[in-house]
């Protein structure tokens, strides 16, 4: 697949000496709060939102009785090491989204004042649109990206247990059980990422000298983190809106879509929403061939936002309304996972697995903003031999099977002679841990944003004209059905007729 690494469709390829994958937040702290330990020459990180009294290890990870919580973690660490550079940029959040933080993380601002540490709101993006890339680079040895922030909301163990105390939002209340992927890389490609977020400092401070580690430190890969893959070609994807005397990048736009129609047997996603016609349609395509490709999706049962529940839920249902429709050979499932005792998951994580070749994972919800308004990040990986995809079959059946309680051996079995994912759930989903996800009843307000995306602009051209997004995706929609020669069900957002 080749053709779908094209300057179109990538910012940079860097080489990674290891990668791993790192399912769920526990993962994610444990792994950041070792890499952080050993940083020597700077800390970078680009984020949604950044709460410092975040707890790295509720499990009791952290050796000495040293305080946890990150912000603490990065003030001691820059008085201990003068020549530690730590800089910290962060979306400037909207006062509704804001309130939802507790203020966070405009009131981080407070932790790090009088200290070396340079902490900046970023708020260069159009109107209404949000920073939402998600980087964590140490000395340029290793970097951290994928979907996850530093927020007291966010740890979880891939037991995603009803009753977890570790799952203590600031002591008084428990938040919900949360599902993320992040993925780690070291060498030239770690030192790409470092690159990306000190153009970002650059572009939103106006300081072009933010220093470039001349020199790596020992080795800073976390201990106890075993690579999943070796010395393997690591493409950096970006959306970012146009802005000023920056144009649009929508990178992440075109793989997206060229990746799903390159696919030859099976499509599994895991995304927080799904609203956008252009992915819909790609994979409305596939479905609609004889021998496409099987499709999975994985997607929260219901988002924790009533903003999103009206914006991003109903248009979902349209979409996978869409999909059913033109699965007319038994190819596409959509579920929510839960946990034994039935609570939603929230599902967070934003993975991409091609036929256990591609693997991408970044930032990008699959809507419109994440498309094209937002500025997004992610990585994608080829495997380019039987013993890469083998590793990434595991990774994607264990990414199942985590749902399920079970290992990725016993979804493999599961899978069968044809290697189907599906026959793989419904064989392993006795106790309905994957529910389905089925589209619910739209009355005419529901219609109405769905119609019009409302809430999910494409860019800027379209963020306060509504009419001009239903007629751009109109057109993504065409040109995907027109290319494909399937009948088309929808229109943008409206419903199947």
């Amino acid at each position: 697949m080749d053709e779908l690494w094209r300057d179109d469709t990538r910012w940079r390829t860097a080489r990674a000496a290891r990668v791993a994958w790192l399912v769920d937040s526990q993962a994610y702290f444990s792994a950041a709060y070792d890499a952080l330990l050993k940083a020597r020459r700077s800390v970078l990180l680009l984020g949604w939102g950044f709460d410092p009294r975040t707890r790295l290890a509720p499990d009791g990870g952290v050796e000495g009785g040293e305080p946890d919580e990150i912000g603490r973690l990065l003030l001691r660490l820059s008085e201990q090491r003068p020549d530690l550079e730590i800089r910290l940029l962060v979306w400037k959040s909207s006062l509704p989204i804001s309130a939802t933080q507790e203020f966070f993380p405009h009131r981080a601002r407070q932790w790090f004042k009088g200290s070396r540490i340079k902490f900046i709101l970023d708020d260069c993006v159009p109107f209404g649109a949000c920073h939402h890339q998600k980087v964590l680079v140490i000395d340029d040895a290793v970097a951290f990206t994928g979907g996850g922030d530093f927020s007291t909301d966010r740890w979880d163990s891939v037991a995603h247990r009803d009753k977890d105390t570790r799952r203590a939002h600031l002591g008084h209340s428990f938040h919900a059980p949360r599902h993320e992927v992040m993925v780690m890389v070291d060498g030239d490609a770690a030192r790409a990422l470092g690159d990306h977020a000190r153009e970002r400092w650059a572009r939103a401070t106006g300081e072009v000298s933010v220093s470039e580690p001349d020199t790596l430190p020992d080795d800073a890969w976390p201990r106890n983190i075993r690579p999943d893959l070796r010395d393997i070609d690591i493409n950096i994807s970006r959306t970012e809106p146009a802005w000023r005397h920056h144009s649009a990048t929508q990178e992440i736009r075109r793989l997206a879509r060229d990746s799903i129609l390159a696919a030859k047997w099976r499509i599994y996603m895991e995304n927080q929403y799904f609203t956008s016609p252009l992915i819909a349609e790609a994979l409305a395509a596939r479905l609609a061939e004889p021998n496409g490709p099987e499709v999975v999706l994985i997607s929260t049962h219901q988002a924790p936002s009533w903003f999103d529940r009206l914006t991003m839920d109903q248009v979902r249902g349209v979409m996978i309304r869409r999909l059913q429709e033109a699965d007319v050979f038994g190819r596409f499932r959509a579920y929510s996972p839960v946990t034994p005792a039935g609570r939603a998951i929230i599902v967070h994580s934003k993975v991409t697995i091609i036929d256990d070749q591609i693997v991408r994972i970044g930032s990008a919800n699959l809507n419109n903003r994440s498309l094209g308004f937002d500025t997004e990040l992610e990585i994608g990986l080829e495997t380019r031999f039987d013993t890469g995809r083998d590793t990434v079959s595991r990774f994607r059946s264990g990414l199942i099977g985590h749902f399920l309680s079970r290992d990725a051996d016993a979804v493999e079995r599961a899978m069968g002679t044809d290697f189907s994912l599906i026959r793989a759930i419904e064989t392993l989903n006795r106790h309905g841990r994957l529910r389905p996800l089925q589209p619910q009843p739209m009355g005419k307000f529901a219609r109405f944003i769905a119609d019009f995306h409302l809430g999910d602009p494409t860019s800027h051209k379209d963020a306060m004209r509504p009419y001009k997004r239903r007629r751009y995706l109109d057109e993504q929609v065409r040109e995907i059905a027109a290319d494909h020669g399937v009948r088309r069900f929808i229109n943008s957002g409206r419903n199947p007729q």
